[in-house]
């Protein structure tokens, strides 16, 4: 006689897992994000799930899909992102900031870092570095771009061997690079006046008396590319 066997159904096969990287793309200018957004999507292990034109977008995309990282650009709307960044980070710890700039000023990847951004990475090399600062953000892991970083360096030394204050720093840099205390202030948002107390200050504390001075030890520091 025939035995009919009856088995029971095995265990169901378990959900797929994305291990995929799921990424906030912020940027206010169009043609920029759309070009990063054409470089992660090429990366196998990322997925950009949101874009963002100004800071508000920004908010809502990320308490929305709550991702593993948001790319955001420093500077949006003419108005700097570090609040934002503070803001997010505290109310949204698990997204990770990874900061673009088209600055590779140090003090402002200082900036970033401060205010919880646990990666920065210079526009220009956005081609080469970008998909790993995200995958390195996703595992809260610090990235910054290498070039950006030796000037980070040289101006944690700068603060540290000659008392200089970030400011200073700032002010530092651009008179090396030949700007007047007037178009320092239109840069800084400050009165001329407060750049030439900065100045004064620089001045004293590295005991040089010359733009010249100043330009040498920028470039001996590493404050600035030769």
């Amino acid at each position: 006689m025939a035995v009919s066997l009856h088995l029971a159904p095995g265990p169901a096969e378990p959900a797929a897992v994305s291990q995929h990287i799921r990424v906030v793309l912020a940027d206010d200018h169009v043609p920029m994000r759309h070009s990063l957004r054409r470089l992660l999507d090429e990366v196998q292990d990322v997925e950009v799930v949101a874009e963002a034109g100004d800071h508000v977008s920004v908010a809502r995309q990320v308490h929305g899909h709550h991702p593993e990282v948001l790319v955001l650009d420093l500077r949006m709307g003419g108005h700097s992102s570090i609040e934002a960044v503070r803001t997010l980070s505290e109310r949204v710890p698990e997204t990770k900031i990874v900061v673009i700039s088209m600055e590779d000023n140090p003090v402002f990847a200082q900036r970033a870092l401060t205010a919880g951004a646990v990666a920065f990475v210079a526009k220009d090399l956005a081609d080469a570095e970008l998909p790993q600062a995200v995958r390195a953000a996703a595992s809260d892991e610090e990235y910054v771009s290498p070039r950006v970083s030796a000037r980070l360096d040289a101006l944690h030394r700068a603060l540290t061997d000659h008392k200089l204050t970030q400011r200073e720093v700032e002010v530092l840099r651009l008179i090396a690079f030949g700007h007047t205390s007037v178009e320092i202030a239109r840069k800084l948002r400050l009165s001329p006046r407060t750049i030439e107390t900065h100045r004064a200050h620089i001045h004293k504390k590295l005991g040089l008396t010359t733009r010249a001075e100043l330009v040498r030890y920028a470039l001996r520091r590493g404050l600035i590319g030769a």
